[in-house]
């Protein structure tokens, strides 16, 4: 016989390290058998042993009535509610600095004064020229006084000779030069009207090198020194960024699309900053804007907050977490948002299969509920048919109940077969004697 041919028996023979034949070697086979079906059974029985020791235990939470407070998060920065940058419209230097950060200011007191040279050169060259187009209306009024006087003459010449003296081509003449005299004057006033322009926006262009705050508030930055060139030509250039009345303030945050329905102007907002962790800062809100902020998928609307700081702790650009009441409810049976995703163990291992770990530690509400959410009915107050478990006689026992507002750590029993002071389970835990 060939080795692809021989018995299966010496395989096993081999596996079990028997390679002889014989009566001794089958005994020796069967004695290995013998123990391995021995050591199985013994733990089986030592692990059915241990399981007899373990018994389930629950914790437990009693249903008391009490008040709800929905509120919805959202987290923004603070800024002041009028704030300016104050720039320069003239080019050049700056010959000193008066407002330095933190400063009060009032509205036309002066930040900054550019050089002046240049400027009051041009005022006093453009006062000389006003001077002389005045001088030169005087002149054109003096020739068209005198253009009228010769004229008049020349009338009465003509009249007395009776038209011989002068000839008509000389009075024709003599109009003509009154009337370039007039011309001449009103000729000179336009000029008069023009250089007083050009010395009025030189004067003006002289007052723009006072940098002057537009407000009463305080300098929030500065960012100009004594000495540094100023350069007007196509952007005014920022030399100073003003607040006005940071005593009080907005909070713009930005509220997440599936929020935004249950936020109307007018309802209360608590908020904390990192500058002051234990301390809880009172905000109401004034608006709700139309215009959506899409960043990586994430739809949202931008909602201002107003504050009271009369205090001065808050300050621009300081990162806020805001809660937002949306709805309060007073007096209603509450109970733990724990106790409705408890699920008994055996219950559980019915719907391993069905249900995975996420699903249950964070429970979608049953479909009708979605469909209201959709409908416009506020996430918040959405009732739903859930379950929870009492112990009776030893054995977790369902009940159901419709369930109304949640916070995410309470939930509103709306209607149900708990009442006030019933224990409901919220978790298990296995206890080994």
């Amino acid at each position: 016989m060939t080795k692809e041919h021989e018995h299966p028996q010496a395989d096993i023979t081999k596996i079990l390290g028997n390679r002889g034949k014989g009566p001794a070697g089958n005994t020796r086979q069967w004695i290995v058998w013998v123990v391995l079906a021995a050591a199985t059974v013994l733990a089986i029985f030592a692990w059915g042993f241990s399981r007899g020791k373990e018994q389930v235990g629950y914790r437990f939470h009693e249903v008391r009535r009490g008040d709800l407070t929905i509120t919805v998060s959202a987290t923004g920065n603070l800024q002041p509610l009028n704030q300016v940058d104050v720039g320069s419209e003239r080019s050049g230097i700056i010959r000193s600095v008066e407002a330095d950060y933190n400063d009060q200011v009032k509205v036309g007191q002066v930040l900054a004064r550019l050089d002046t040279a240049m400027l009051q050169a041009e005022v006093r060259k453009a006062s000389a020229a006003l001077e002389s187009t005045e001088a030169s209306v005087l002149q054109a009024q003096a020739t068209l006084r005198q253009a009228g006087a010769e004229l008049d003459r020349m009338r009465q010449a003509h009249e007395l000779t009776g038209g011989r003296v002068p000839s008509a081509r000389e009075l024709d003449v003599a109009e003509a030069a009154l009337e370039r005299a007039r011309a001449d004057e009103a000729a000179a006033h336009a000029q008069v009207s023009q250089a007083r322009a050009t010395l009025e926006s030189n004067q003006t262009d002289l007052s723009k090198a006072l940098i002057l705050s537009p407000i009463n508030g305080i300098v929030l930055s500065r960012s100009v020194e004594p000495g540094q060139t100023v350069a007007a030509s196509l952007q005014a250039p920022i030399l100073f960024t003003l607040a006005e009345d940071l005593a009080r303030m907005e909070l713009h945050v930005d509220l997440d699309e599936a929020d935004v329905g249950r936020v109307q102007p007018g309802q209360q907002a608590t908020f904390t900053v990192d500058a002051y962790p234990e301390r809880v800062f009172s905000a109401e809100v004034v608006q709700v804007r139309y215009s959506a902020k899409a960043e990586a998928g994430v739809v949202t609307y931008e909602t201002v907050l107003r504050v009271d700081n009369a205090d001065l702790l808050l300050r621009p650009g300081m990162t806020a977490t805001a809660d937002i009441t949306v709805n309060e409810i007073n007096d209603v049976l509450l109970v733990p948002n724990s106790a409705l995703r408890f699920v008994p163990r055996e219950a559980g291992e019915e719907t391993q299969e069905k249900s995975s770990v996420l699903n249950k530690l964070m429970p979608r509400p049953p479909r009708h509920a979605r469909e209201d959410s959709r409908n416009g009915r506020a996430t918040g107050t959405l009732r739903a048919e859930q379950t929870v478990w009492v112990l009776r006689q030893g054995s977790p026992v369902p009940l159901q109940v419709i369930t109304g507002a949640t916070d995410g750590i309470m939930t509103e029993i709306v209607k149900g077969a708990v009442d006030s002071g019933a224990s409901v389970i919220t978790g298990s835990m296995s206890i080994k004697k």
